[in-house]
């Protein structure tokens, strides 16, 4: 079975529920898959709580314009290259 993509919008969310939903969503992701994070700004505060826990990410920018957070296990390689090829087909986030 590939690697299952959970999608988590939390774009029109005031803080600090984005972090506090981003969290609990990893915290039940399942083996295999990767979460992907829709916000109107980089979460910068989220990014120290998850790579202590054993979780890579990559951000990029929708063609929207939103910014999009490719999240997996660090020791999840399925989950890993899935969300490295899906944050591929976008844009770099820059500041």
């Amino acid at each position: 079975m590939p690697p299952a993509e959970h999608l988590l919008d939390v774009h029109t969310l005031a803080a600090p529920e984005p972090l506090v939903l981003a969290l609990a969503a990893l915290n039940e992701l399942p083996s295999g898959s990767y979460l992907r994070m829709r916000h109107r700004m980089k979460p910068c505060l989220l990014y120290d709580r998850i790579e202590p826990l054993g979780f890579g990410h990559d951000t990029r920018r929708g063609a929207d314009g939103m910014c999009e957070v490719f999240i997996w296990r660090y020791d999840d390689g399925g989950a890993a290259a899935a969300a490295r090829a899906a944050a591929a087909a976008l844009a770099p986030w820059f500041e």
